[in-house]
This record gives C-alpha cells, sequence and structure tokens, in this order.
C-alpha cells in the first residue's frame, strides 16, 4: 500500500480535460459533540480532537448500477480503515447500506435506516436521481450528504450541505462528443435513458458533435425499469450512423447485441461512465473492440486496484476488476474526516462549513495527499489542502470541484478496456 500511505506516484494528465466541474453537500445536525480531550497520536503531536464520526455509505448492491457499487464501496472501506489506522484524532463507525435504484426503491429503506442509527455524513447516493429522492429529507436530518459519482448539471449550488467529489454531465458529454467528432464520423445516433443523467449527457454530447460540424442522425430514449430496447435499436440502426453513444446503466449488456444484430458496428460504439465497464466476464456476444468510452477521475496509481481488492476480498467479497469512482469514493471519506477534524465536531453542519478549506477552496492550506499527513498539519495548528486521488478536487463557492479530469478509455479484443488518453 505504499502509494496510498506514503508518496504518491505522479498523475498523468495527458489528454484530460481539466475545467471546472460541480461537488455538492447534504449537511445535517444532531450528533456527538466533540470531546475536549486530546490524545496523543502516532505521530509527534497530539490530536486536535478526539471524536467518533457515524459515517453512512448509500451505494448500490443491487439494481442497474449494482456494478458500479463494489469498487466505490471498496473505496471507502479503503479509506475508512487509513482513517482509523491513523489515530489522528477521528474514529469512523461504518454503516453500509444498499441503493438499489428508482425502480427497485430499496433506498428508500436502507436511508431511513442511516437516518435512524444517528449517521451524520453520508457518502452516496451513486445515483443522481436517488440523491434528488433522498436530499430534503437528509438536509432535515441534519446530515451533510458527499456523493462520489453524482454527476446530473442541476446539482451545482444544489445545497451547502451537499458536495459531489465527481464532475458535471455537461464536461464528460462534451468530451465524448468532441473524441466521436475527432475520430472521423460524421453522422451519430445517440441511445439514451430518460432521466436527469441520460437526457444531460445526451444533451452535452449532441450539443458537442454537431458544433463540431457533424450531425446527430437518429436519437432514442427508454425509461429507467423498461426491459426492452428493440423498437430504440430499430431507430437507431434505421439512420445508418457512423457510430452510436450509448448512455445507460447496465442495460448496456442488452443493448450492445442488439444493435450488432442490427447491422451496427460494435466496434463505433461510445459509453459513458454509468456503463463503462469491463465486459471480458459478461459473454455479451459482440466484439467491443475499438469502442471508447468516458469516465471522470485522474489516472490512478498502478496498485490502487490491488489495495482495494485486499480490504475488499478481506470481507469475503469476490475480487474487482473495475475502478469506475472508487477514487472519488475514497476521496468523499478523506475530506469528511479531514473536515471533522478541523471542526472539532460530528454535526453535519460543522462539517460541511469545513469542507472547502481542508480542499484548498479557501486558498490557505497546505499540501497534503494522505489522511494522516493532512491530519498532522491539522494537529499542528495548521490548515491542509488535501490533494486526492480523483484529483485536487478543491470545491468552489458552490461545493463544485473547481478542476475536474476526464478519461478517454479504449476497448481491447478482450472486451476490457484501458486507459489512452
Amino acid at each position: 500500500m505504499n502509494a496510498m500511505k506514503g508518496s504518491r506516484p505522479a498523475r498523468v494528465f495527458a489528454g484530460i480535460a481539466l475545467v471546472s466541474a460541480t461537488a455538492l453537500i447534504i449537511a445535517g445536525c444532531a450528533s456527538t459533540p466533540a470531546a475536549t480531550e486530546k490524545p496523543t497520536t502516532g505521530g509527534d503531536k497530539p490530536a486536535a480532537v478526539d471524536v467518533t464520526l457515524k459515517l453512512g455509505s448509500l451505494l448500490p448492491k443491487t439494481g442497474s448500477l449494482a456494478f458500479l457499487g463494489a469498487p466505490m464501496e471498496a473505496g471507502v472501506q479503503l479509506a475508512v480503515s487509513q482513517v482509523n489506522e491513523a489515530k489522528a484524532g477521528v474514529t469512523i463507525e461504518l454503516s453500509q447500506e444498499d441503493e438499489g435504484d428508482t425502480d427497485t426503491k430499496a433506498y428508500e429503506t436502507s436511508i431511513e435506516k442511516l437516518r435512524s442509527g444517528g449517521v451524520t455524513a453520508l457518502v452516496g447516493a451513486a445515483s443522481s436521481s436517488v440523491t434528488k429522492l433522498i436530499l430534503d429529507g437528509n438536509v432535515g436530518a441534519g446530515m451533510v450528504t458527499v456523493s462520489p459519482s453524482n454527476t446530473s448539471a442541476d446539482f451545482t449550488g444544489l445545497d451547502p450541505l451537499y458536495f459531489r467529489t465527481a464532475p458535471s454531465d455537461s464536461l464528460q458529454g462534451e468530451v465524448l462528443g468532441n473524441e466521436i467528432a475527432e475520430d472521423g464520423a460524421k453522422t451519430l445516433g445517440i441511445l439514451y435513458q430518460n432521466d436527469g443523467y441520460g437526457t444531460g449527457l445526451f444533451e452535452a454530447i449532441k450539443s458537442t458533435f454537431e458544433g463540431n460540424g457533424g450531425k446527430v442522425v437518429a436519437e432514442a430514449s427508454y425509461n429507467v425499469g423498461d426491459g426492452q430496447y428493440d423498437a430504440q435499436v430499430s431507430t437507431i440502426a434505421a439512420s445508418k450512423p457512423d457510430a452510436v453513444a450509448v448512455v445507460s446503466y447496465d442495460q448496456f449488456k442488452t443493448i450492445a447485441p442488439l444493435l450488432g444484430n442490427a447491422g451496427i458496428d460494435t466496434g463505433k460504439l461510445y459509453m459513458v461512465d454509468g456503463n463503462l465497464s469491463n465486459y471480458a466476464k459478461d459473454n455479451l456476444g459482440v466484439s467491443l473492440e475499438g469502442s471508447k468510452g468516458t469516465r471522470a477521475g485522474a489516472e490512478l496509481p498502478e496498485d490502487f486496484l490491488t489495495q482495494l481488492n485486499e480490504v475488499w476480498t478481506a470481507a469475503g467479497n469476490d475480487p474487482i476488476n473495475d475502478v469506475t469512482y472508487s477514487a472519488e469514493a475514497y476521496d468523499a471519506v478523506i475530506l469528511i474526516s479531514l473536515a471533522t477534524l478541523a471542526s472539532g465536531s460530528t454535526k453535519g453542519a460543522d462539517i460541511a462549513g469545513k469542507m472547502q478549506e481542508v480542499s484548498g477552496g479557501s486558498g490557505d492550506g497546505e499540501k497534503c495527499t494522505t489522511f494522516a499527513e493532512c491530519a498532522d498539519i491539522i494537529n499542528g495548528g495548521g490548515t491542509a489542502d488535501y490533494d486526492g486521488l480523483s484529483g485536487e478536487v478543491t470545491f468552489n463557492d458552490d461545493n463544485d470541484p473547481a478542476g475536474a479530469a476526464i478519461g478517454v478509455y479504449q476497448y481491447g479484443a478482450d472486451n476490457n478496456n484501458s486507459r489512452i488518453k
């Protein structure tokens, strides 16, 4: 675990868009006030406080985003283990619940369990649509909410107690639209899901592609929960586009073979974070070799997947082979923990009040890249500026990351993807 606990390998940002993105927080009230005693830490400075933070995660174990749940949960668990191991004044008690999706509605029972359990800080939800449904209740319960993957453009400045560590869909759609145009496509079909996530990306991809001189010749949408996509695929295939963009969650596993059967070249598909997965194990029945997709996040240290799997498989889980939004989830926990330490409180509103500062948004902090390093600065009376694995983060006045990285990935013959930009 050297990359996480010591010096970090330099990040490669070649070909990555660095633009303003969005982050948010949902904050709260009732929690245990900070204790006044200052225990000795593993370092040479006493801890500024000694508090126990009740942290919750609401991430998908089931539903259409379940394939993203494991990487994010692993990121949360890795960060929690490192915060507790540091013994720097913040001890985390983690409660993990299933988000499901807007079709299964597992989140309804899960969020009530977290609220009634005294959780004052939440990592999640993964889905922008689910967050919109739980946000008001979280604010009313005094809970600060930090999502690692909410990308709806509607979330900018949504609430003082809501943050996100992932950028807005408008940026991802712009990067993907440019990539499609740069690859030489003149006509494009777009198949997308009809919700805030899907329509936001659809509009950004279309606007950017057509701004580059291309033409969207077919567009078709479906509703979350639909099980049949034949009509939408027929609409796209009839226009014979040079390329097809698919904005979906795991419905892609059904849509891709249908596109192939309809005569679409499945080596010229363009995906987004919601479906950019490694499909070697899924036996799609079609080859994705040559297809591309985009996903937020900086280039990660080579051993990050190993570190994730160490904590994930230790709990009896099967190994994971994706890192989608794992770094964003990891950073969400670290930032919440640093804000807890800096505020000396586990109240949601107090944590929220320090989130911009510990991310470097105030511009007054000392750079640091691990919880232990940043905590040592805070315990020494200084101001920490955490630069995370997902990027610098740096929340602005709208609680958005002031800069964000979008990577471009391409599929090989094994239907797994790797980063190319």
